[in-house]
């Protein structure tokens, strides 16, 4: 009867701030052209150990559309489609305090060293999928980076304004950077 009055959010996910780890690394190898970076890993994506892990996120479904392959089941063939199309990805945020997946409850940010991820690669272009991960990209990553992030709409479930071809002909400029960059 207790576990009945308990209710939703009851297991700490939606009752309070939680201090959270960032606990897997970024995708990126010697071919990776662009740089997609997210705030954090929602609560789907941290159970998952990997990125965008939401069902109803449609960045797997982006990212195919755009390099005109499937979408992407096993976290296996997630790294091949972004590997095998010049696609880094990781997020803004190392460590956070956050309720659940909310961005906006966001608090005490310690960012992850995208200034040493880009030393050591050849990305050229980096892009914040949403606006809060860009804001924060601005705050923690630019002054050490140097390098602007492209706002791009929020693929996140919860950016329900933009439908998926809405969303596809915004992403489409990260395809030049793909097909040619610099060498």
């Amino acid at each position: 009867m207790d576990a009945e009055k308990k209710g939703p959010g009851q297991d700490g996910r939606k009752r309070g701030l939680q201090a959270v780890t960032h606990e897997f690394p970024p995708v990126y190898d010697e071919n990776s052209r662009i740089l997609i970076l997210g705030t954090f890993p929602s609560v789907k994506s941290r159970e998952q150990h990997f990125y965008y892990g939401h069902p109803r996120n449609r960045f797997w479904r982006v990212i195919a559309a755009l390099t005109r392959n499937p979408v992407p089941e096993t976290i296996e063939e997630k790294k091949k489609l972004l590997l095998t199309n010049g696609i880094a990805v990781w997020d803004v945020i190392a460590s956070c305090e956050i309720i659940g997946s909310s961005d906006s409850s966001i608090r005490n940010v310690k960012a992850n060293d995208i200034a040493g991820l880009l030393k050591k690669s050849r990305i050229g272009a980096v892009y914040a999928n949403g606006a809060a991960a860009a804001s924060f990209y601005r705050k923690y990553c630019f002054p050490r980076t140097g390098r602007p992030a492209f706002l791009l709409p929020s693929t996140s479930p919860a950016n329900a304004a933009w439908t998926l071809p809405k969303l596809l002909e915004a992403w489409s400029v990260i395809l030049p950077a793909l097909s040619g960059g610099e060498d």
